[in-house]
């Protein structure tokens, strides 16, 4: 995790992400549930975790490493004026990515990650550190926004656990709101998946 007095990645950071797989493990196996994922930043580290986990093949649908802004598009429909008007790092981004992981794939609930993960390309209107994160549902989208302040390998691992953690929330709130039967309308607008979203501030890792 990271060590918010000194922004290092400390030695149990890869424990807690584990630990966080774990549990989603857990709640999908139990309700029945189906989890993708489309990650920028952490380059398939949240893939990675969910698939340390025995099983789960079982709840785990695949994912997608859309590095660059084309691949964005391609591979999970990020409109380009999505992208050209708010840039990859963004709410707006790690929202369509979300809702077009769960389009594409057809899972319950999708997790995307976009961010800067240093130690270069900041800006002073988006720092190294600065994380989307957001889920797609049947409820919606979620979105939180983070900047972490740790080197690169920790901000990487610091985005992945919350990722996982977002998702255990989105599970956890709705309950069996999240149909386990892939009964849903997926027109509407990508870049908003029909439903309420919300950007929060997160802390500052």
């Amino acid at each position: 995790m990271l060590d918010e007095r000194t922004g290092e990645h400390d030695a149990d950071g890869l424990t807690s992400l584990r630990e966080l797989a774990v549990r989603l493990g857990e709640r999908c196996t139990a309700l029945g549930l189906q989890v993708a994922t489309v990650e920028s930043c952490t380059g398939g580290l949240v893939g990675h975790a969910i698939t340390e986990i025995p099983g789960s093949s079982g709840y785990y649908v695949g994912g997608f490493v859309t590095y660059s802004d084309e691949l964005k598009f391609r591979a999970v429909g990020v409109p380009h004026d999505v992208l050209s008007a708010h840039g990859a790092v963004s709410a707006q981004v790690a929202m369509a990515m979300a809702t077009g992981g769960r389009q594409h794939t057809g899972a319950n609930l999708a997790a995307a990650v976009t961010g800067i993960a240093g130690p270069d390309g900041g800006s002073p209107s988006k720092p190294v550190g600065l994380t989307y994160i957001a889920v797609a549902d049947d409820i919606g989208v979620a979105v939180r926004r983070h900047v972490w302040n740790g080197d690169r390998s920790a901000n990487k691992v610091a985005s992945a656990e919350a990722a996982l953690e977002l998702l255990l929330e989105r599970i956890e709130a709705a309950g069996t709101t999240i149909s386990a039967s892939h009964d849903r309308d997926d027109s509407g607008d990508p870049g908003v998946a029909g439903g309420v979203s919300g950007e929060f501030d997160g802390p500052r890792g």
